[in-house]
């Protein structure tokens, strides 16, 4: 993978931004932020940041549905917004999670969400329905991972523990208990699908095997602090961690060693926390965004 550089620097913002994902087309990016703005910004020409939606608090997690111009909002309440950009007078917010909504997750023609309660909840989209609802702990949960090809969710919880879900039934195949000292704040399975990438508060960067029964095969304190999120190169050869140490690294996926460092003054990285990740296909660039109302765009 060739070295990253800091291209752009894009601020607008006016509080923290907790959330990134792909936008409705090619070389878009969308953002969330603690004001609860959702701003789309064009790669092409970043410095033009578009408003395109706003609620009444902040937003901790976010996906956009391109096919049905949508994107779907948790707030720090709990409440799950279906915001249509198309027909505003369409658009709904539901009441609930508790504690926050820390996940969105779209699968196919439905979402996942998870809060603070503790619940993993299935949606219809574009209706904004819920299909059912589980709970799968007394405490928080974190972070939600999907692979296809196992038709598989990973849940992160406060708990310490992952749990991994048949993505049909929400059955629960697996529960790797203490999988973290802490909560886990950030997960992703690998392209291949052979294993799956877990972050925990504890810092740690933790990787299992998939064959059979879970298996720990790797773990390292990778950050000083909370690793808030991961997300593999569009090549899979590579994957990104993002912290609340304020630094960005790029790791070798396949054998998990650190190939670089983004950080604060010798790349004129973020100087807070770093709280996501979107790796574009769109010339291969990593966008982050972090506590310092920015989001700053890496590439070659």
């Amino acid at each position: 993978m060739p070295p990253l550089r800091k291209l752009h620097h894009l601020t607008g913002h006016e509080a923290a931004v907790f959330a990134l994902c792909p936008g409705f087309s090619h070389g878009k990016v969308l953002s969330g932020g603690g004001e609860g703005w959702i701003v789309e910004w064009d790669l092409e020409h970043p410095e033009l940041g578009r408003l395109i939606a706003r609620v009444e608090t902040q937003v901790f997690s976010m996906a956009a549905l391109p096919e049905h111009r949508m994107v779907v909002a948790g707030n720090m309440h709990g409440g799950v917004h279906w915001i249509d950009l198309d027909h505003p007078e369409a658009t709904k917010n539901i009441a609930h999670h508790q504690k926050g909504t820390f996940a969105v997750l779209p699968v196919a023609e439905e979402v996942f969400t998870v809060g603070g309660e503790g619940r993993i909840t299935r949606w219809a989209a574009p209706e904004g329905r819920t299909i059912e609802s589980m709970y799968l702990s007394n405490q928080s949960l974190r972070s939600l991972a999907f692979s296809a090809g196992r038709n598989e969710l990973a849940v992160g919880a406060s708990d310490n523990s992952i749990y991994l879900l048949d993505a049909a039934t929400m059955e629960i195949k697996h529960r790797i208990e203490a999988a973290h000292a802490s909560s886990v704040f950030s997960l992703q399975y690998a392209p291949d699908d052979n294993y799956l990438l877990s972050g925990g508060r504890d810092a740690h960067l933790n990787g299992w095997s998939l064959n059979g029964d879970p298996q720990k095969i790797h773990s390292q304190p990778a950050h000083w602090y909370t690793i808030n999120a991961i997300q593999f190169h569009p090549d899979g050869s590579s994957f990104a961690t993002a912290s609340r140490d304020k630094t960005i690294k790029i790791w070798d996926a396949s054998d998990l060693q650190l190939l670089k460092v983004l950080e604060t003054v010798r790349d004129q990285g973020h100087i807070r926390s770093v709280n996501a990740l979107c790796w574009s296909p769109h010339r291969e660039l990593l966008v982050s965004a972090g506590d310092d109302r920015s989001l700053i765009v890496w590439g070659e």
